[in-house]
């Protein structure tokens, strides 16, 4: 495919398709990027049509089923353009109004923190940091978080525990094409992020080998050389395993162990007892398995591990994490070009969803908020007083969970989420939802969620802004304005905008996303995400710029592609190896409950669907909620492929139907999360360092419906 030549209009390049412009400096037609995933897929925007770019290396030129159908949202019949209010259209003004002075009398009644926001990892870095800003500065409330809590937040506690800073991936992408040998715990990019794939493929056509560890045998695992097929739960005990077996067969680098390293030695003395034969008792792995696995990693020039949502979505993420980082350590993979362990990030800005102050700890630029010299930098760039900034707030699910309750938010702002299908104990979530005083949407369609709001305001959509992503590689990338948004329809800034104006600080805050990134430049300096040599510009003129990128003034900093070569981000520059034990997942099956439910995606959709289920294509090729069961477990409940059957746990049930697939261990049965349904089951127990959800194991019994429930 050639890509069509760009022309520009200000510094902003666009298709040459493109028509007259519809608002200042913007033309129907722009060089813009996928609003799914966390690859950030380039492609050209035109007319409704679109075409992949080749400039941008997560995907040169290619992309999945939901990028090339992604312009159907724009089209979609069940758009918002008029804001709702209890149902009813009404104006922006009163919705504004009326959203401004419910917060004021909910503030006068009980306080800042009776007022909360919830953010989304698909929000632009613009959105993410005037979120977090505005909930300091406008609603002086410690209570906000965000959706990517429930993603990435194992894999980021585990990383800047062990190098100091969290980047998904700390080494381009497409250094992958150049291993000779990859671990991937708990992901199944193939069908989550399918341009992926390329990179893969290109590593094992050049003699790279594959190893893929997974309950299923999903379609990453059939490309592997090799599939670790372990019990759900017990990531944890297969990754001491396979560092036993690495020390003791002698693939430890000892040189680069004390060369760059702290801790080697108690996490040797942690890991003897978790020999061969006791964890293929615990994950059902086979020894001779594990050993092969190692023998790949140990003897490959370049090697790396990376893990994914399966790995980290577990009460002992961090833990988990943590031990296959270890294992990279021991290999003396990070920091070496080619090499390395990276986390696969899931979102579309999940990376940078993270790093700009949505978090309930966090400041722009990974500051931690309860740190006095980060307080000070940020309040400066604010223009307020340091004190004025409140705490740490509660994180995802323990506010969700706290929501309408006597000592908990009596209001919530949420922007770029769907809690209703996303959140785990979906139920309880929702009855927390309906306990508020106000719950306030921002949405351009009316998701599970959004239909049970107070208010409901019409946002704008991807290709109807311009912001940055930072995709999962750490680049910075430039999200341009493509088409002009439906008369009725704000962005996310504008709306933040016009609360502001009504809370009494409007002139702190813009609603033109390049004054919010260049505020978010001066905010991020100095910090572990400093973005602050980076603009528009620049990310136009190289196609993306890494983090960190400090501002050096005349001499422009080049961008970090590779942050570990030489030191890691610790105060010693030394990589910290943290001694971590196996434990059994949050709740176990037992006599009641006696199979594995896992959750995940299926390659038409993402996330909780709610822009994806509005895409023909995409609910044509799978239109309902379904779980997989082995067919020995079919069997024995006497079930076939398309029969309906319940699924339940502690929690609740929910009806699926069936598929029976020998993809599945006998064990286990899998849902995807696109719809409403595995997360009325899923349990809400967290990690006590992420506070990650155990979205991937739970306890849960499966039966047949009746004629009669079939029937109705």
């Amino acid at each position: 495919m050639v890509k069509p030549p760009v022309s520009t209009i200000g510094d902003m390049p666009i298709s040459p398709h493109a028509s007259a412009p519809v608002m200042s400096q913007v033309h129907v037609g722009a060089a813009t990027h996928c609003p799914y995933c966390a690859l950030q897929c380039g492609m050209y925007v035109a007319n409704g049509e679109i075409t992949p770019r080749e400039d941008i290396p997560a995907n040169s030129g290619g992309l999945c089923q939901k990028g090339w159908t992604a312009a159907e949202l724009l089209e979609s019949p069940e758009r918002l353009t008029t804001p709702l209010l209890h149902g009813n259209p009404v104006s922006w003004d009163e919705a504004l109004d009326y959203v401004a002075a419910r917060i004021e009398a909910i503030r006068a009644e009980h306080g800042p923190d009776a007022v909360a926001v919830f953010g989304g990892g698909g929000l632009t870095n613009e959105k993410a940091y005037q979120l977090g800003k505005f909930a300091r500065v406008a609603l002086r409330t410690s209570q906000i978080d965000y959706n990517g809590r429930f993603c990435m937040s194992s894999a980021a506690a585990a990383v800047i525990r062990a190098f100091g800073m969290d980047r998904g991936l700390p080494f381009p992408i497409t250094d992958i094409a150049r291993a000779g040998a990859i671990l991937f715990a708990g992901g199944n990019v193939a069908e989550t992020m399918p341009p992926f794939v390329r990179h893969l493929t290109a590593m094992r056509s050049r003699g790279g080998k594959l190893v893929v560890a997974d309950p299923r045998v999903t379609q990453t695992a059939k490309m592997a050389d090799l599939h670790l097929q372990l019990t759900p739960g017990t990531d944890l005990a297969l990754a001491l395993g396979l560092l036993h077996i690495a020390i003791a067969d002698g693939y430890a680098d000892l040189d680069y162990l004390a060369a760059r390293t702290t801790g080697f030695e108690e996490v040797r003395t942690s890991v003897s007892v978790w020999w061969p034969e006791r964890v293929e008792r615990v994950t059902g792995v086979p020894v001779a398995h594990m050993r092969e696995a190692v023998r790949i990693l140990g003897e490959a020039e370049r090697a790396m591990v990376l893990t994914g949502r399966g790995a980290e979505q577990h009460a002992k993420g961090t833990d988990t994490v943590t031990a296959f980082v270890n294992l990279a350590l021991t290999l003396g993979l990070p920091g070496r070009e080619g090499s390395g362990y990276g986390c696969v990030t899931g979102q579309g800005n999940g990376q940078g969803g993270r790093e700009h102050g949505q978090k309930a700890d966090q400041l722009p630029g990974y500051r931690k908020i309860d740190d006095p010299a980060a307080r000070e930098h940020v309040a400066a760039v604010w223009g307020i007083d340091p004190a004025d900034l409140p705490g740490p707030g509660r994180s995802a699910y323990e506010l969700l969970d706290a929501l309408g309750t006597p000592r908990g938010p009596r209001a919530l702002l949420l922007f770029g989420s769907n809690p209703v299908v996303s959140a785990p104990r979906a139920g309880h979530v929702t009855s927390r939802l309906d306990a508020l005083d106000l719950l306030v949407v921002s949405d351009f369609v009316l998701s599970e969620t959004a239909a049970m709001a107070d208010v409901v305001l019409p946002t704008t959509q991807w290709a109807e802004e311009a912001g940055t992503m930072t995709n999962l590689e750490g680049r910075v990338l430039l999200r341009r304005q493509a088409a002009a948004p439906p008369p009725g329809a704000r962005s996310d800034l504008e709306i933040l905008r016009g609360l502001a104006e009504r809370l009494g600080c409007g002139e702190k805050f813009s609603a033109d996303p390049r004054t919010v990134f260049d505020e978010l430049r001066r905010a991020s300096a100095g910090g572990l995400a400093d973005y602050s040599g980076i603009t528009y510009e620049r990310i136009a003129a190289e196609t993306g710029v890494f983090w960190p990128c400090p501002d050096n003034g005349g001499d422009p900093h080049p961008g970090t592609p590779r942050p570990f070569l030489d030191r890691f981000a610790t105060p010693d520059g030394r990589a910290r190896m943290v001694p971590v034990d196996h434990r059994l997942p949050a709740e176990d099956v037992d006599e009641e409950f006696p199979l594995y439910l896992t959750s995940g995606r299926v390659l038409a959709h993402y996330q909780s669907g709610a822009q994806t289920r509005r895409i023909r294509p995409l609910t044509q090729a799978s239109s309902e909620v379904f779980v997989e069961l082995h067919p020995h477990l079919a069997e024995r409940l006497g079930v076939s492929s398309g029969d309906r059957v319940r699924v339940r746990s502690r929690r609740g049930a929910a009806e699926a139907v069936a598929r029976v697939t020998a993809s599945i261990r006998p064990d286990t049965v899998f849902m995807p999360f696109h719809w409403e349904g595995v997360n009325l089951l899923t349990n809400p127990a967290l990690d006590p360092m992420s506070r990650m959800p155990e979205f991937k194991v739970c306890a849960a019994a499966v039966e047949r419906c009746d004629d009669r429930e079939r029937a109705a």
